[in-house]
């Protein structure tokens, strides 16, 4: 959802689907945008298709014969085009989308999920996968909660941080 992240997925991806891998959104170029609209026109997956990294907006590009989408973080308000006109919901147009593609598979990604795909799941209409490890087999990280008004009245703040984050942020 989030044109800030889409520039690291985007090195990402492209390690692994070179030219395949195409870009649509707000920051990009108009004429990248234009090229990506016109290859995703004329592509009948010849050369194992594409792969289209886009915000909300390119739900709308002319897909031929799609086989998957993904809506990373489904949750996440930005999904929501609140104005202008016309006014929709990212997450919902894409479920519409995959329906129209017959044999399209679709993934609601998110840590915290929305209610809406909670009591898809819970009624059989979506099925829920879990992963039950991180990323890269990461720990948790360590949370303490932090008094800050107990720290002021204590000198334990240094503007709005406390020293105790401070050291902790000097220690890594």
């Amino acid at each position: 959802p989030e044109i800030a992240l889409s520039r690291q997925l985007e090195e990402r991806l492209y390690d692994h689907f070179e030219e395949r891998l195409l870009t649509f959104h707000s920051g990009e170029s108009l004429a990248s945008r234009r090229n990506s609209a016109e290859i995703i026109r004329n592509s009948r997956n010849e050369n194992g298709g594409y792969i289209a990294l886009c915000t909300r907006s390119g739900l709308f590009l002319p897909h031929n014969n799609l086989g998957l989408i993904i809506v990373d973080e489904e949750h996440d308000g930005s999904y929501k085009q609140d104005s202008p006109a016309p006014r929709y919901n990212g997450r919902d147009t894409a479920l519409i989308l995959n329906s129209l593609h017959k044999g399209c598979n679709i993934i609601m990604g998110s840590a915290t999920p929305s209610l809406e795909e909670v009591y898809n799941t819970s009624v059989g209409r979506h099925t829920l996968v879990e992963l039950k490890e991180r990323y890269h087999g990461s720990d948790n990280s360590e949370i303490e909660i932090i008094d800050t008004k107990a720290e002021r009245r204590k000198n334990g703040m240094v503007g709005n941080f406390s020293r105790k984050l401070i050291d902790a942020i000097r220690e890594t």
